[in-house]
């Protein structure tokens, strides 16, 4: 069934989930779909199917659903055009992209055209997102984000997968077609340290910034070396001001690492991206008309 939240225009997302009888993909025994525009839900979907297969006890025992629950329901050929209409000709976010595959088998079952959508992956967005998490599953990534949830629920499970990336979007500042963008991935390289300056013998790591930004290049011109990741000889750990960490920045690999060197009496520093360029303009000014790289 279809219930409308709010009526203020198309959903820029939609987010889908089903769940499944058995091992095989194409038996969907239950479906969710979610809306969302500017950041809030404005509609949900949600359905047992009678899949036409067998159940799974394994199946049964992640979501509870058996065949005499769906006795009665209609097959996923019965709502095929109520999914398609949702989904097609939008952006549609799964939670991994097994429910891609899950749509395509079913369509392919009842001898419908696969439904043309632009997918976008959730795992992805999070890992993206706070790459400092130990998994990236839905149920870790709700407690995480404080956000209500029923797992293995095709509905709770999309409106999760949904809330996902608003708080991704509202984290890093990164809009919804910033994400739909392949991910640049390129090796930084150090810019070498000076041979002498004010900063010589520093070994610094830079959370947040690369490490060939105006930054690095400054430090490196005052003789620190710039690491890649903390380690036994760092001196100095510096959060940029510009990170995708936020608040959470003391879950990062980085500062975890630093905090425990620091407790076992390490003469290192961690320090925020602002203070060090004071620092850094108390030991070596710029040249006058020359603004602060920020």
């Amino acid at each position: 069934m279809t219930v409308a939240i709010d009526a203020g225009g198309a959903p820029d997302f939609v987010v889908v989930d089903v769940e499944t009888a058995c091992a095989r993909v194409s038996s969907i025994c239950q479906i969710g779909i979610v809306g969302f525009k500017d950041g809030r839900e404005t509609f949900a979907y949600e359905t047992l199917l009678d899949p036409l297969d067998d159940f799974s006890p394994f199946n049964t025992r992640i979501h509870g659903i058996t065949a005499r629950d769906v006795t009665g329901a209609p097959t996923f050929g019965d709502v095929h055009a109520a999914v398609h209409g949702h989904l097609a000709g939008r952006v549609t976010v799964a939670h991994s992209l097994f429910d891609k595959s899950a749509l395509a088998a079913a369509c392919a079952i009842h001898r419908h055209a696969a439904i043309e959508t632009r997918w976008l992956d959730s795992v992805r967005v999070a890992k993206r997102a706070w790459p400092e998490l130990p998994s990236h599953r839905l149920n870790v990534l709700t407690r995480f984000l404080g956000v209500p949830h029923r797992h293995h629920d095709a509905l709770s499970d999309a409106r999760a997968a949904g809330m996902v990336i608003v708080r991704a979007i509202e984290h890093t500042g990164m809009d919804l077609a910033g994400w739909l963008a392949p991910a640049v991935t390129r090796a930084a390289k150090s810019p070498p340290p000076a041979a002498h300056g004010a900063l010589k013998g520093e070994r610094m790591v830079l959370i947040g910034a690369a490490r060939d930004g105006a930054l690095a290049r400054r430090l490196a011109a005052a003789g620190a070396r710039i690491m890649a990741s903390v380690g036994s000889t760092t001196t100095c750990v510096v959060i940029g001001a510009d990170q995708p960490y936020g608040r959470f920045v003391t879950a990062h690999a980085d500062h975890r690492r630093a905090t425990a060197l620091q407790e076992s009496g390490a003469a290192l520093r961690i320090v925020t991206e602002i203070a060090l360029r004071r620092e850094l303009d108390a030991l070596a000014p710029l040249p006058a008309g020359i603004a602060s790289p920020m």
